[in-house]
């Protein structure tokens, strides 16, 4: 079983080093070995689900598409008829390209809630060399 070490873990889930070591000391995150200790992999794995649960999607509809990434508008470039759309939703940085109109129809400026929904038929997977 692959284990991480508390920082790694507060960067995988987007949190601080003392966030992590608050969920160990509650027992929220189990951890193994003494000093280092290091989380479990499927224990960070689990916390990554309920976290993302955690943020309520703003939006009241039906949706096949799965993959939703709740966030904060952090940058919006309007330039003629299209627009360049930058959503922070946790450690993702998701960009989307529209029509001027559109991103003026959805009222969207720095700092709007946003939710990006990706629809894809091609997901690579990538895992670090052992």
């Amino acid at each position: 079983m692959r284990t991480y070490r508390i920082a790694d873990a507060a960067r995988l889930l987007g949190v601080s080093d003392d966030t992590v070591r608050r969920w160990v000391e509650a027992g929220i995150l189990p951890t193994v070995g003494s000093t280092p200790a290091e989380i479990p992999g499927d224990a960070l794995a689990r916390r990554a689900v309920e976290l993302s649960a955690d943020t309520p999607d703003p939006t009241d509809v039906l949706s096949s598409a799965r993959n939703r990434f709740v966030g904060l508008v952090t940058r919006l470039q309007v330039d003629g008829v299209m627009a360049q759309v930058d959503i922070q939703a946790g450690p993702h940085r998701v960009v989307s390209l529209m029509s001027a109109e559109a991103a003026r129809d959805l009222g969207l400026e720095v700092g709007s809630l946003a939710v990006a929904v990706v629809k894809a038929t091609t997901v690579i997977v990538e895992t670090p060399r052992a």
